[in-house]
C-alpha cells in the first residue's frame, strides 16, 4: 500500500446511541469536561452559525488546494459521517461551494469541516446544512491528488482519527474519542443543567452563589488593602 496515496474504505463507527447523546449539549459544556484542550483552533468557523454540526469522522488528508479525494468521499462517506478535510490549513483554494454542500446534505452526511476555504458564503450562510471552515475565497481547487482517506489526520492542532465523534456549534468544534464517550456526555450533561440552573438563577434574581470566589483568592494569597 502506498502511504500518501490509499484509500480505506471501511472503518468502525461508534454506535448512533453513543453520537446521540452529545446531541443539545454546548460544545463549551463538553470542553469543559474534556480538560479544556479538545477543541480545533478557533480559525475554523461554521458558515452558517445556527447549523450544528453532530457526526462521526470520516477523514481526508489531501494537498494544499487538492479536492480529488473530497470528492470521492462525497460518494463513499455514510449517513451521519462527517467528512473532515485536511488540507494543511492552506487559504489559496476553495474545497468546496454550494453544490457538493448540498450534494453531501442529500447523501445523508452530517456536514463537512475543513481546515482550508470555501466559496459561495452566501449560499453556505444561508444552508441548513453545517460548514466549517478556515476561510472563503472564489479560487478553485486542483483535482490531482493524491490523497489518503480514513487515516489519522492533523486537524487545526487535534488529530482526528476515523470514527471519532464530531461536535460543533456557533463556539467552534471539538473532536471526542468514542472509547471516552459515555462518560464524557454524562459529565457534560450534568455541566449543562448546573450552568442553566445558575443562569436561571440570575435571571430571576436568586442570584449566584460564589464562595469559591473568595476560598481561591486566600489559597492563591492575595492581601486586601483598604
Amino acid at each position: 500500500m502506498a502511504v500518501g496515496c490509499r484509500i480505506r474504505r471501511n472503518f468502525e463507527r461508534p454506535a448512533k446511541e453513543l453520537v446521540e447523546a452529545f446531541r443539545g449539549i454546548p460544545v463549551a459544556n463538553i470542553d469543559d469536561n474534556m480538560g479544556r484542550i479538545a477543541a480545533v483552533d478557533q480559525s475554523i468557523f461554521p458558515l452558517n452559525p445556527d447549523a450544528r454540526i453532530l457526526g462521526t469522522a470520516f477523514t481526508v488528508n489531501a494537498p494544499a488546494g487538492d479536492n480529488l479525494l473530497f470528492h470521492a468521499a462525497l460518494d463513499m462517506a455514510e449517513p451521519g459521517d462527517v467528512i473532515v478535510l485536511a488540507n494543511k490549513g492552506s487559504l489559496s483554494r476553495s474545497l468546496c461551494g454550494e453544490i457538493m454542500s448540498n450534494y453531501a446534505k442529500s447523501r445523508g452526511l452530517a456536514g463537512i469541516i475543513i481546515d482550508g476555504c470555501v466559496r459561495d458564503s452566501r449560499g453556505l450562510r444561508t444552508m441548513d446544512f453545517p460548514v466549517y471552515a478556515k476561510g472563503v475565497t472564489p479560487n478553485g481547487p486542483y483535482k490531482n491528488g493524491p490523497g489518503e482517506m480514513n487515516f489519522p489526520v492533523s486537524f487545526a492542532g487535534i488529530v482526528i482519527n476515523p470514527g471519532d465523534i464530531i461536535v460543533g456549534d456557533s463556539d467552534g468544534l471539538l473532536v471526542i474519542d468514542p472509547k471516552y464517550a459515555a462518560e464524557i456526555a454524562e459529565k457534560a450533561k450534568a455541566t449543562n443543567i448546573s450552568e442553566e440552573g445558575q443562569l436561571n438563577g440570575i435571571l430571576t434574581g436568586k442570584g449566584w452563589p460564589r464562595p469559591w470566589v473568595q476560598d481561591k483568592l486566600k489559597e492563591v494569597g492575595f492581601e486586601f488593602v483598604d
